[in-house]
């Protein structure tokens, strides 16, 4: 009789950040995963991490961490990830600076030319759902972008910007400011398509100048300065943890 604290097989493996839960489910399907020993195939197969001894190739899979959450605000001109074969400043940097030992990476990406708020984690599960279009998280970006965009434009914004063979994106937006041939928008968007605040106001005919990440879902920048990392309250977990939760989501 399985105890009530077991769990799925691929989220296991995606809590381990060993691989994304996509890839773990297709690690199963191949019998690659084996439990105590036993190959398993089927993706309903359940397990306790603390209780078996779980294997990928053979090979045990390292012992789930303590949950960690920490809010980033990347500077412009750092990569959002932990290396770049070119050589530019990523967020490894930033965590070495920080003495941060927990084996952290960031949910989603912010172009190298943006910035603002990431959330950094060893959570595989919660970073999945984060991402999952099911749960619609709303990101919300302060941007500056060239000309003066009509309100017939924003409107377009509002309806939905059609991609090349892809879905209509829609997005709320507020002016902000405007300068001689600036404006300033405050734009909040639901899935995480690459460059999609881009591609959107490129669409209306308003290049995006400059876009900072303010919000994701309940988390907000707040004082926090570029480059600098702090550890989520666990009033901020709890928020995460309510906004995403759903029973069947497993």
């Amino acid at each position: 009789m399985k105890a009530k604290n077991d769990i799925r097989l691929q989220r296991i493996l995606a809590q381990s950040g060993l691989v994304s839960r996509r890839k773990a489910e297709e690690l199963i399907r191949a019998g690659r995963v084996a439990i105590d020993g036993r190959v398993v195939t089927e993706l309903g197969q359940k397990a306790s991490p603390h209780e078996q001894r779980i294997e990928v190739d053979g090979k045990a899979i390292p012992p789930s961490e303590s949950g960690a959450y920490y809010l980033f605000n990347k500077p412009r001109k750092v990569i959002s990830s932990l290396h770049d074969p070119q050589g530019r400043p990523t967020l490894k940097d930033f965590l070495v600076r920080a003495n941060l030992k927990a084996r952290l990476f960031p949910v989603g990406r912010l172009d190298w030319d943006a910035e603002g708020l990431m959330l950094l984690t060893n959570d595989g599960a919660l970073a999945l759902r984060l991402q999952h279009p099911r749960f619609q998280v709303p990101k919300i970006y302060r941007i500056k972008v060239e000309g003066i965009p009509t309100n017939e434009a924003l409107g377009r914004l509002r309806s939905g910007i059609r991609f090349p063979g892809g879905p209509v994106h829609q997005a709320e937006v507020q002016r902000v400011k405007k300068g001689e041939d600036r404006s300033w928008l405050l734009l909040t968007i639901w899935e995480g398509e690459k460059h999609q605040v881009k591609t959107m106001c490129q669409a209306i005919g308003h290049p995006v100048l400059s876009l900072k990440r303010v919000a994701l879902g309940p988390l907000t920048l707040g004082r926090l300065a570029p480059g600098q990392i702090r550890p989520l309250s666990q009033q901020e977990v709890n928020s995460l943890r309510k906004l995403l939760s759903a029973p069947d989501f497993t």
